[in-house]
């Protein structure tokens, strides 16, 4: 059941606060449930990973871009503001997955934080359950990955550092814009792009892993960046790298549309016109439909550019970042062994 917390955590009032920006001027609303599950299996060819756990519903990242939107309509909220500032905290989180992790079954596949809303959001901050989950997959030796534009991730650097030490582990900063500036008008909950460089650096320092994620490629807005946040990623540490373009499904489109017509009015022919070229034509699609990829010349170059600054860069030079070859080195035999 999902309840409102009347008096909820204030994700600013913390230490770590410093590492997450100005707060927006936003009222938060914060609901608690006691969820029935926390692993979520995905079986599409297109996504890399299978399993993926989320301790949090909604985020105040607040990406006008972000897929995840209508997903926040199965709970009686809007995909619009609702996503952003009514955020509901799987309080029990931790010990559901601890029970996942018990299960005769459980084969020690690598678990995604997240793939869904960021599990370093604020909130964070406040309930500690990302770092909590993690501790329980330091018990199991369970290897994770970590996707985030969350610079909180900080304050985990030493257990990451600690688990790495027995299991894989990797950590990826989504960083899809070089300028400050305009990824505030893009992404208004997030640090800065120059703050998540730092974060990689310090990561990299930890001992960790880690890599850039060019996320999303909006064609016509920050195509244009890839190179340099290659560059840039690589002198903080980065060891590997991706991108994905832009997907504008079901109400993320008018969402989109609106935040782009209030902060770059004189691109906005300009990106849905690209968005049209490389999507045969659509600007919309399903949540999980099949045209999850770009077509045409001119996604090709940006293709292109993107794999021969890896190339230049020595990134991605080592095996490919492939989530679904980890497997667990079981530390509790007698739980999992017949």
């Amino acid at each position: 059941m999902v309840k409102p917390v009347s008096n909820p955590p204030n994700p600013w009032e913390s230490v770590h606060a410093e590492w997450l920006g100005e707060p927006p001027e936003a009222k938060l609303e914060v609901f608690e449930e006691r969820a029935r599950s926390i692993l979520s299996k995905n079986d599409s060819p297109d996504i890399g990973f299978e399993y993926s756990l989320n301790p949090y519903r909604g985020c105040f990242h607040s990406c006008s871009y972000c897929y995840s939107r209508p997903t926040h309509q199965y709970l009686g909220f809007g995909a619009g503001t609702d996503f952003e500032r009514k955020i509901v905290v799987k309080t029990n989180a931790p010990e559901l997955l601890r029970d996942e992790l018990s299960r005769r079954s459980w084969k020690g596949d690598v678990i995604v934080f997240s793939g869904n809303t960021d599990c370093y959001q604020p909130l964070e901050a406040s309930y500690e359950l990302t770092r909590r989950c993690l501790e329980v997959c330091a018990d199991f030796r369970n290897p994770v990955a970590i996707i985030t534009k969350g610079t909180l991730v900080r304050r985990d650097a030493e257990l990451l550092a600690g688990m790495a030490r027995h299991t894989p582990v990797s950590v990826s900063l989504s960083i899809a814009f070089a300028d400050d500036a305009m990824s505030r008008a893009v992404e208004p909950g997030t640090a800065p792009p120059s703050q998540r460089f730092e974060t990689l650096r310090i990561l990299s320092d930890a001992g960790l892993r880690v890599g850039i994620s060019v996320s999303p490629i909006i064609p016509g807005l920050n195509d244009g960046d890839v190179g340099a946040l290659l560059e840039r990623g690589r002198a903080a540490g980065a060891r590997f790298a991706f991108q994905t373009l832009l997907r504008l499904p079901a109400e993320v489109l008018p969402v989109f549309q609106e935040r782009l017509e209030q902060t770059f009015p004189g691109r906005v022919r300009r990106v849905f016109h690209a968005i049209e070229e490389m999507r045969g034509g659509k600007r919309n699609e399903s949540a999980f439909g099949k045209r999850m990829h770009g077509i045409g010349p001119r996604w090709q170059a940006i293709e292109a550019l993107f794999e021969a600054q890896c190339r230049r860069l020595g990134l991605n030079a080592e095996e490919p970042e492939t989530f679904s070859g980890y497997r667990r080195q079981n530390s509790q035999p007698s739980l999992f062994d017949a």
